[in-house]
């Protein structure tokens, strides 16, 4: 095995894999992930929709450039994107201003989803863009792509030590590979990857998403996504089954995240008084981590402290959505350092 190349890239999640296949275009690239298997952790466990106004201001033009590889996109042969659209229900209050959503009134909300109390309703937001994701179709695509580029993955290779001697020395207890620039793509362990770089962590925060399945109603198959304003739960169908979730935001260390029994409680209290779906059981439950920075908005980009070592992190649950755009803003600034194109999301912000 070779273990000298021009970038290794750690993590094997959306963010490590679409950034390496980028990368891998003009240069010799080696993925190290710490499980035996790629996406184990967040990218495997996501709510799979693309949904254009969720995310934080700055990520938004990402989640719309990156719409034109979901379009058309390479080393697939079948659609990744599905239609499915998107509810916003608002129980008290204005109805929010949400980038191509259209208002509509509570009987228009319950046409479209029967099983919600129009009673209950001020109004809602419809967002006909709304889609659902082909994940592991997308992470496979840019897992092809990377190879046939001739770049290399390698999991169960858990970064023990980082020297950023020139080349950088990126050690794991089964060895040690060596490379000129290392990009941290590690997710909820991003600021321990910089730690052990010996540079400063930005301050990611992981936080847990609980997320549960439960019996479809019949004829449900082609709801839309129902998330109430407040973000206090959502649903949306997933094959004879409802994915439910109380949108909870819970600060994590980063770990193998758990559900918890009370955040499903909490959810299953919302959704039913918000819905006649009278839940009483679920069929099988998960969590994962979505990782924030300090100020909510992703970080893109070299750290300002060494040049040849590389952010990208802190997706905030938009990981998926914002990755083709994201990961081209990655491979433009490790070729090019006088770049300005990733500028909202300098890691220098935080110095």
């Amino acid at each position: 095995m070779n273990r000298r190349s021009d970038v290794v890239v750690i993590g094997g999640g959306i963010a490590g894999v679409s950034a390496a296949a980028e990368i891998s275009e003009t240069a010799s690239v080696v993925l190290l992930e710490r499980e035996p298997t790629l996406a184990y952790h967040t990218t495997g466990r996501s709510a799979a929709l693309y949904f254009g106004s969720y995310g934080h201001p700055d990520t938004l033009p990402l989640t719309r450039r990156s719409m034109e590889w979901f379009e058309d996109p390479p080393n697939v042969d079948h659609p990744v994107l599905s239609p499915r659209g998107a509810l916003t229900v608002v129980f008290s209050g204005d109805l929010p201003d949400l980038e191509g959503g259209v208002p509509i009134t509570p009987k228009e909300a319950a046409d479209r989803v029967p099983s919600l109390r129009a009673e209950l309703l001020v109004g809602a937001v419809w967002e006909p863009d709304a889609a659902d994701m082909d994940v592991a179709g997308i992470h496979q695509a840019y897992v092809r792509r990377l190879r046939s580029n001739g770049g290399t993955i390698v999991t169960s290779r858990e970064v023990t030590s980082l020297t950023p001697d020139a080349p950088w020395q990126v050690s794991t207890p089964e060895g040690t590979w060596q490379a000129d620039h290392v990009v941290n793509a590690a997710g909820a362990w991003g600021d321990e990857i910089a730690r052990l770089a010996g540079l400063r962590p930005i301050g990611l925060v992981p936080k847990r998403r609980t997320a549960f399945m439960v019996t479809a109603p019949p004829d449900s198959e082609r709801w839309p996504l129902v998330t109430d304003a407040g973000h206090n739960f959502y649903f949306k169908p997933d094959g004879i089954q409802l994915l439910c979730s109380p949108a909870d935001e819970t600060p994590s260390e980063p770990c193998d995240a758990r559900p918890e029994d009370v955040d499903i409680a909490i959810a299953i209290e919302r959704i039913n008084d918000a819905t006649s779906l009278q839940i009483t059981s679920i069929r099988s439950s998960w969590a994962g981590l979505r990782t924030f920075a300090p100020d909510g908005s992703m970080v893109i980009g070299s750290d300002p402290d060494n040049e040849t070592f590389h952010w990208l992190a802190g997706q905030g649950g938009t990981g998926i959505q914002t990755a083709p755009a994201a990961a081209k803003l990655l491979a433009t600034t490790l070729t090019d350092a006088s770049s300005t194109a990733a500028a909202p999301f300098d890691p220098a912000r935080f110095r």
